[in-house]
This record gives structure tokens, C-alpha cells and sequence, in this order.
């Protein structure tokens, strides 16, 4: 699964949402297999700090632009990315129409790119687009259960429509597109405030805070580490699989285990706190990854007290001296 430049030159990637958890670490896996890489970011969400060591590199450039407005890029292009989006509900409950119009207008301007320049166009959705599942572990066939005027709406149905925009211009315009379904993923970058469970969890943790489980904490999750997640979709850049893939990893657990499992890792004096459930609030996540074993040769390799431990390492450089508390 090798891309097909030019002789003599060097291949271009266009990585939108380039400064936010996920987008810093592609852009890192491509400058690492040979790529020039074009970040761009409006850092409604983003960081620079996620970016800062590629300063001054002659393979990488950055962009600050918002993708929801019509832009173009000024040299050849092979392969586009679009990552940008806000994409926890902290985030996304905070900006619903800036959500839904990087979803709809950017994946469409986005798309325009990839067509324009006869480029390779991979799109980040979400497990979100399976909703409150009645199906589970959730399959690429699975239609979902989400509810199109809830709160997380804007997000669930701004990804469901990047993905209907997706396969419009592979059906249309023959543009070659990919769509990779992302599950829970973690790791260094996540950004300590953004609400997730497992910046939240071990921020806590480390600041002898209690730890707020919504609900009575038996809702699932399955977590991903980042090296793993960017390995699968660089894989699937490289594949020609047109169709939705799930990546993430299917090792399934409740969030009070999750909970239970900081506290066993951070010497910490924190405690469970109990808090009402959200609305809309999925039961049950976890990814049926037969797809992406059998098109890929993928699957997860890092395992989650491995993970884990590079992630609280993570928080506890950016905590500093906020920090209360340390690995045991």
C-alpha cells in the first residue's frame, strides 16, 4: 500500500485541523513516511503548543484558515486530510454552528481541493454517527441511533453529512475518497480541559480532585491509543477502500473501571463523585474492527497500562506544579 508519485519528487498532504490532538500526530506519521505536509488550523480548538517542533522544517508549512470559508492551496497536492472540527462535547456544545459548518461547507471545500488538484481525499468521522447504539459491537453496516435535534446533534449530524458529502464526489466526480470511523482515542496532546473522559479523569487524579462519573458509570468505552489509531488511518490513505472503516481498538470497558483504573495508576487520594447522566449519552461503544484486520492488516498493538501511563506522564509536564500527585 504505497502512494504513487511522481519520480523524483516528493509527495504533498494536506492536513486540516493540523494543530489539534489528532491532526498534529498524522502530520507527524507523514513527515516521518517521507511526506511534505501543509497543516491547517484556525485553532478554535487547536494548539500551537501541538505544533511547535515543526518549526522551521523545509517539509512542513502551516495555513491559518478556517476551512468553513472558501480556500485553496497554492502548489500540487496529493493526498487531503480533513481533521478539522471541534470534537468533544465541551467543545462542540459551546460552537454548534461553527461544528456543523466545518462538517458541511469544510468537508465540501475540502473535497473541492482534493477534486481540483486530482488529490486522494480522507475524511475523520466519527463512532458518533452510530449514535445511542442498538447494535453492538458497532459494524461499518450498522445505520445508527442518533437523534437529530439533541444537543449533540451538531456534531453527530455535522459528521453524518461530511461523510454523505464524502461520498458524493467519489460517486460524482470520482474523487478518490476514504472515511475513516474514529472510537475513543487517547494519548500526549489531548488538551487537559477539553471534557473528554480521560483528560478529565486523570487530571483529576493527579490533582487529588474527585473523579465525576456520570450516571452509575456501566456506560462502555473503548480506547484507542493515538500511535495506534494514526497507524490505521495511514493504512487506510494508502488502501483503496472507499466504503467507511471502523478504527479504534475493541477492548470494551464501563467508565467506573476506567475510573478504578486511574486510581490504581496515580498515587492519588481522589475519589468517585456520582453526577447526573448527560442527554444523549451513548449505552455502549465498542468497534467491530473485521474490516479494517481483514482490508488493512490492522489492529491495535499498545496496550492500555501502556497507553495510559504515557498519557498521565503527558499531563503531568503540562500540570506542572498543579500537579498533586504521581504515577505510583
Amino acid at each position: 500500500m504505497s502512494f504513487s508519485a511522481p519520480p523524483g519528487s516528493q509527495p504533498t498532504a494536506v492536513v486540516t485541523g493540523g494543530a489539534g490532538f489528532l491532526g498534529s500526530h498524522l502530520i507527524d506519521r507523514l513527515l516521518a513516511e517521507g511526506w511534505r505536509v501543509i497543516g491547517i488550523d484556525n485553532f478554535l480548538t487547536g494548539s500551537e503548543r501541538n505544533i511547535a517542533h515543526l518549526e522551521g522544517r523545509a517539509d512542513y508549512r502551516f495555513i491559518k484558515q478556517d476551512v468553513s470559508e472558501p480556500f485553496t492551496v497554492d502548489e500540487p497536492v496529493h493526498l487531503v486530510f480533513h481533521f478539522a472540527s471541534p470534537a468533544s462535547p465541551i467543545d462542540y456544545l459551546q460552537v454548534p454552528i461553527e461544528t456543523l459548518l466545518v462538517g458541511s461547507h469544510g468537508t465540501k471545500n475540502c473535497l473541492d481541493l482534493a477534486h481540483t488538484k486530482g488529490a486522494t481525499f480522507l475524511v475523520a468521522s466519527t463512532s458518533e454517527v452510530y449514535g445511542d447504539p442498538h447494535v453492538h459491537p458497532q459494524t461499518e453496516e450498522y445505520w445508527g441511533n442518533v437523534n437529530s435535534i439533541g444537543p449533540r446533534s451538531c456534531y453527530d449530524e455535522a459528521k453524518r453529512v461530511a461523510e454523505a458529502y464524502t461520498m458524493a464526489y467519489y460517486r460524482v466526480h470520482g474523487v478518490d475518497t476514504k472515511i475513516v470511523r474514529i472510537f475513543n482515542t487517547y494519548g500526549p496532546r489531548m488538551r487537559l480541559e477539553d471534557g473528554r473522559v480521560v483528560p478529565a479523569f486523570i487530571g483529576q487524579a493527579l490533582k487529588g480532585e474527585p473523579l465525576t462519573i456520570f450516571g452509575d458509570g456501566s456506560q462502555t468505552r473503548s480506547f484507542c491509543f493515538v500511535s495506534d489509531l494514526i497507524d490505521g488511518i495511514y493504512r487506510l490513505s494508502q488502501s483503496s477502500e472507499h466504503l467507511p472503516v471502523n478504527i479504534g481498538n475493541p477492548h470494551e470497558m464501563t467508565i467506573k473501571e476506567f475510573a478504578e483504573a486511574i486510581l490504581s495508576i496515580v498515587d492519588t487520594p481522589s475519589k468517585l463523585e456520582i453526577h447526573p447522566l448527560p442527554a444523549d449519552d451513548p449505552k455502549q461503544r465498542k468497534p467491530d474492527i473485521s474490516k479494517a484486520r481483514r482490508v488493512l492488516g490492522w489492529e491495535p498493538r499498545v496496550g492500555f497500562d501502556e497507553g495510559i501511563r504515557q498519557t498521565i506522564e503527558y499531563f503531568l509536564g503540562v500540570l506542572g506544579t498543579q500537579a498533586k500527585c504521581r504515577l505510583r
